[in-house]
């Protein structure tokens, strides 16, 4: 039974779709319905407002380190684990939006930041770096998602490295439009006009 519960803690945390619900609030438009559709920070950006956008990517990451931490008090780090997978899950495929959400790059570091706090911030370097170099925010999140279950493996997380392997497989199936653009060359570049 406690597996149960931890994954349905997860899942319906991870089920808040807060980009839809702050712009809701805001008086902004259905989030749905403009840009890629995405419920997600990057999509909320293009209201061109950045707090908001900024309000979706804590709210979004948060769920995903909530999850965690409750279910890590209630029973143990394993199956936190497990309420991590429930909470990215949940991100990606919401009960409350016929099973449409968003593409999980918030909700992973937010899972990793409850699980493993330091990843979180070599997540967060990585990212950073691949974007100087690149400009691409999907490659950023592709190559630092890409590393994180090895670094995970190599500091000796081996359950915590298999969670990020699935994760990181998830995330990249979600991003499988991203990744044809990038190929094309026709992925948009951080910062430029739209």
């Amino acid at each position: 039974m406690s597996y149960a519960i931890s994954f349905v803690i997860g899942y319906l945390l991870g089920s808040i779709p807060f980009g839809l619900v702050l712009t809701r609030l805001s008086g902004g438009p259905d989030i749905r319905n403009i840009g890629s559709g995405n419920i997600g920070a990057t999509n909320v950006l293009r209201t061109g407002n950045k707090a908001l956008a900024a309000a979706t990517l804590a709210g979004d990451m948060l769920k995903g380190t909530a999850a965690v931490l409750i279910v890590n008090y209630l029973y143990g780090r394993d199956l936190a684990a497990l309420a991590g997978l429930g909470a990215f899950l949940g991100h990606l495929f919401p009960i409350w939006l016929k099973f449409k959400g968003g593409k999980g790059v918030a909700t992973y570091i937010g899972v990793l930041l409850g699980l493993a706090w330091p990843m979180a911030l070599a997540f967060g370097a990585i990212w950073l770096a691949t974007a100087a170099l690149f400009r691409y925010s999907s490659l950023s999140a592709l190559i630092a998602s890409a590393a994180m279950p090895v670094i995970l493996l190599a500091a000796g997380d081996h359950p915590v490295a298999a969670l990020f392997l699935l994760l990181t497989a998830l995330l990249w199936i979600m991003h499988r439009a991203n990744i044809a653009r990038l190929m094309a060359g026709t992925e948009g570049k951080i910062g430029a006009k739209s």
